[in-house]
């Protein structure tokens, strides 16, 4: 059997390489032997984000945000992966929840603002954020 922190700590030295695909694998098995592990969605997260694949990253950073609401990284990181998968009227209120937490972030709110300009073609506009 894995050691989870074994797992964990290769993905992670493989995420800080760039080599987000091969980080995905033991993030994954290391989320899959310790499924509430708030760090291990996050890297996992950021893996696949980093491998393109950003319906999943979404799945790993609501994870994180459903645990820890105030946790702005992995609301920002949900509200991307959901712009990114065209989903704009859902990504508005993790990214305006982002903005709200750290409203020094420019970068926050360029992508709040974005997702709002957008949000009006697709279903989950109705969702005010």
């Amino acid at each position: 059997m894995d050691d989870v922190y074994s797992l964990f700590r290769n993905g992670s030295r493989l995420l800080e390489d760039g080599d987000y695909h091969a980080a995905a694998v033991p993030l994954t098995r290391a989320r899959d032997l310790a499924p509430g592990e708030d760090s291990i969605h996050e890297a996992l997260g950021r893996a696949l984000f980093g491998a393109r694949r950003f319906g999943e990253a979404a799945a790993e950073f609501a994870a994180v945000a459903e645990h820890a609401p105030t946790n702005d990284y992995a609301l920002f990181c949900l509200g991307r992966s959901l712009q990114l998968c065209g989903r704009h009227g859902e990504a508005r209120r993790p990214l305006a929840l982002a903005a709200q937490l750290r409203p020094e972030r420019d970068d926050y709110r360029r992508y709040r603002d974005q997702a709002r300009r957008h949000a009006g073609g697709d279903a989950g506009s109705s969702a005010a954020a």
